[in-house]
């Protein structure tokens, strides 16, 4: 499955301008064949917006959700975005996957907040592992610091996620996490992990881009530079399949050894 990732932190404080980024990005993805389109974390949004977020925050079936779902018909292309999420009271840091009908396939909420400025504002989610079933690829969801704790992909790879995708705002100084870190958790794992950043200046953050897609073999498939970018790749079910066959660490670990992990 060829999988688009957009680089961008779109138009910050303006969902309208940002659904209108995507529908233009899902365009050319659906053009280079992608059946997959990943936007990062908080896209529709922007995420350094303060008090904002809980302002444009929508459940996760409200308008924008609908928007998202025309816009992935209309291109007949399957789009996981980022977006704050209304629930009663609580607003969460929330992921969704639309397959390329239109149809919400899969939902996820961050279970790791990262710093005092998204303690702040958002309430963490508790279920680790949330996955769907797409163009016969089991995908999985997680939003970037989550991706940091091992156990949290690990628990991925027992429950067979294919591709693992990561919409994220990771900033400088922690670069090494799309050069380093998420080629180690693709090679580790045995599974693909598509890591798709917002880029530039946000507020006090400074965005560093470097989205990539890391196959199993701990090598990187694309990886974008620092500025707004969609770069594309390609998931292979059958070197997913000889590579897990090829490498031993799932069948090798020892659980009966990790009991002080938890």
């Amino acid at each position: 499955m060829r999988t688009a990732l957009l680089q961008s932190s779109g138009r910050p404080g303006s969902v309208e301008e940002n659904l209108e980024v995507l529908d233009e990005a899902a365009g050319r993805a659906a053009a280079a064949g992608a059946g997959l389109l990943a936007a990062p974390e908080m896209f529709l949004t922007g995420y350094a917006i303060g008090d904002d977020i809980a302002r444009l925050a929508e459940p996760a079936d409200g308008a924008s959700a609908a928007a998202v779902a025309g816009i992935a018909a209309r291109h007949g292309v399957a789009v996981v975005y980022g977006y704050p999420e209304r629930a009663g009271e609580a607003v969460f840091n929330s992921a969704q996957l639309v397959s390329a009908d239109g149809d919400r396939l899969a939902h996820y909420r961050k279970t790791h907040l990262f710093g005092p400025f998204e303690r702040a504002h958002f309430t963490p989610g508790e279920q680790p592992v949330v996955q769907a079933e797409l163009n016969g690829l089991r995908v999985g969801l997680m939003i970037c610091y989550d991706v940091e704790f091992p156990e949290n992909v690990r628990a991925h790879a027992l429950a067979g996620t294919d591709l693992l995708v990561v919409p994220t705002a990771q900033m400088h100084p922690y670069q090494f996490v799309p050069e380093s870190l998420i080629p180690v958790r693709a090679f580790e794992n045995q599974m693909y992990v598509a890591y798709v950043n917002r880029v530039g200046q946000e507020g006090e953050f400074d965005f560093v881009g470097l989205s990539t897609l890391a196959g199993p073999d701990g090598v990187a498939r694309t990886r974008a530079g620092r500025g707004e970018e969609l770069v594309l790749a390609d998931v292979d079910p059958a070197f997913l399949d000889a590579s897990r066959e090829a490498n031993p660490y799932l069948t090798d670990r020892r659980p009966g050894l990790y009991s002080a992990l938890v």
